[in-house]
């Protein structure tokens, strides 16, 4: 039996349950665009992360543009 150093760790889904998307088709809930919504479950935990630190930056984006 081989320990695996790469192990995947759980990441909770960004989702809150206020799915609106944009004319950019991003949703105004999670930030998360369409394609990667459908694409989390097949993510591994490195890419979930990666969405999740672009979801931050959208926001930051996105609220900058309506303020």
């Amino acid at each position: 039996m081989s320990f695996n150093a790469e192990k995947e760790m759980d990441v909770a889904s960004p989702c809150v349950r206020n799915c609106c998307l944009n004319a950019d088709d991003v949703c105004l809930g999670c930030f998360r665009h369409i394609d990667e919504i459908l694409a989390w479950t097949s993510y591994k935990s490195k890419e979930k992360i990666t969405v999740i630190n672009n979801c931050q930056q959208r926001r930051i984006v996105i609220q900058e543009k309506h303020d």
